[in-house]
């Protein structure tokens, strides 16, 4: 099945193609054409020349353009879902409830579009600023060029693309290069709404060729990523004076306090730790329980994951399936190799069976072992053993990422100490470091990036605060 990218409306061929093939089963699913440098110009023309189109719009149309987008992933639920589950082996109920937090996400994007409003300047708090009346207007910034990544190819999508609308800016979307399915289902969807002409485009191939090309391109106005710190970082130092926001690594702690609900805690850390094959920015990936119930909390953590179903992605069953590519499965088993050589113990998994990593849980890591000072990104969760809750956020803390934190604790007092010495952008309490929602704001400190997403957050970022004072002297 050889596909098309969508620029300026139309579907376009390009003289090379590349194979996408199931990370599960290898088979080939489709050819997807790979963007030379002049498509990835044609698309940011195509998006110029829609932008005043896009300004026009009212913020009533921009809402109802987005509810649009909403209705039809309703209405296409599980079509969407089979789409990510088959390009990326997200397992199926996963991919469903990706599919309902997108539809979650477009409709507070069209609830923001209606609520985009600056703010008034008391100027006459100012010595100087009696007989003066001041407000400030949220402007588009122009050309937003997003990049996003293969783990939640739909609604991380969202959350660039939405936004993007609301505010009224255009937009170039280049998709992980394994994930681009689900993106030229979006395409499909956009072209049903009322949209501008121009206002979306969708380019594929390497990040060399697209990425690069983006980047640099003057008219663009706005970078963003969501990815690698190394790529993040890159895209930085060479965007110039655009604006740029990176949602970046992790390697999210969680302090587990003695006196909880064990067996309510560990259910809650073994989707954290394993959903998606732990390929979520805030997969659960360090685990710091006090001593008093640490024996009790790993035998419950590894029965629970011992009870895993293993196997196809399109089956609703199925918890854990294959990681996006091979060479990820590789380096994953050479990090738990290297982590039991530094003196883990591994508890359940290692293995892999059927072409699946078996969800991995290790114990007594040290802490500049890659599976606890890197971002892991693949099922395997460390599970270390602590005196004190200020002992964990330590731990937490000795790190060179900081996007999401979480502690369980009944005790008021510790949780706030928690929330305020954790060096992270999101600390969540009673709950794991996964937990996200969509109207939230979202990011992190230190590598793991700079800007907010959550709706309101990323259109702030993406929109010109302009400041209009008017003179009231003088008979004007």
């Amino acid at each position: 099945m050889e596909k098309k990218m969508y620029i300026n409306d139309e579907w376009v061929s390009t003289v090379e193609y590349a194979e996408l093939k199931s990370p599960y089963t290898q088979e080939v699913i489709a050819r997807i054409p790979q963007a030379t440098k002049e498509d990835v110009v044609a698309a940011v023309n195509a998006a110029e020349g829609a932008q005043q189109a896009m300004v026009s719009l009212t913020a009533l149309e921009r809402a109802n353009i987005l509810y649009s987008i909403a209705e039809a992933f309703a209405e296409k639920r599980m079509e969407a879902a089979e789409i990510i589950s088959q390009e990326s082996s997200k397992p199926l109920k996963y991919a469903l409830g990706e599919i309902d937090r997108t539809i979650e996400t477009y409709r507070f994007a069209g609830d923001e579009a209606k609520r985009l409003v600056g703010e008034m300047i008391p100027m006459d708090a100012a010595k100087t600023g009696q007989n003066r009346f001041a407000y400030t207007l949220e402007q588009p910034l122009g050309i937003i060029a997003a990049i996003t990544p293969f783990n939640f190819p739909q609604n991380l999508v969202a959350h660039k693309v939405g936004p993007a609308i609301a505010a009224g800016n255009t937009i170039v979307l280049k998709p992980a290069s394994q994930t681009p399915l689900s993106t030229l289902f979006l395409a499909e969807i956009i072209e049903q709404t009322t949209l501008p002409k121009g206002a979306f485009n969708v380019v594929l191939g390497s990040g060399g060729v697209v990425g690069d090309t983006l980047v640099e391109n003057e008219k663009v106005k706005m970078i963003t990523f969501t990815g690698s710190p190394a790529v993040g970082i890159q895209i930085r130092a060479k965007a110039g004076l655009k604006r740029v926001a990176l949602e970046l690594g992790s390697n999210s702690g969680l302090i587990v306090d003695r006196d909880v609900n064990i067996s309510y805690v560990v259910n809650k850390c073994v989707t954290g730790a394993f959903s998606n094959q732990g390929q979520v920015c805030i997969s659960l990936q360090r685990i710091y329980v006090v001593e008093d119930v640490f024996d009790a909390f790993v035998e419950e953590m590894v029965e629970k994951t011992e009870n895993l179903n293993v196997g196809s992605p399109l089956e609703e069953t199925t918890d854990i399936s294959a990681m996006i590519h091979e060479k990820e499965q590789q380096r994953a088993l050479h990090w738990i190799e290297e982590a039991i050589a530094e003196g883990a113990s591994l508890l359940y998994g290692g293995t892999v069976k059927d072409g699946v990593l078996l969800p991995t849980i290790l114990a007594n890591v040290n802490q500049r072992s890659k599976v606890s000072c890197e971002e892991v990104f693949a099922p395997i969760v460390s599970i270390n053993k602590i005196s004190s809750v200020e002992e964990g956020i330590i731990a937490i803390n000795d790190s060179d990422y900081g996007l999401q934190a979480g502690i369980f604790t009944k005790d008021i007092g510790t949780a706030f100490a928690a929330s305020k010495q954790l060096e992270v952008g999101g600390v969540v309490i009673n709950d794991i470091p996964t937990y996200r929602v969509d109207q939230m704001p979202y990011g992190g400190v230190k590598q793991s990036g700079t800007g907010k997403e959550g709706v309101k957050y990323a259109i702030h970022e993406m929109t010109e605060t302009k400041l209009v004072i008017w003179n009231q002297e003088g008979g004007l």
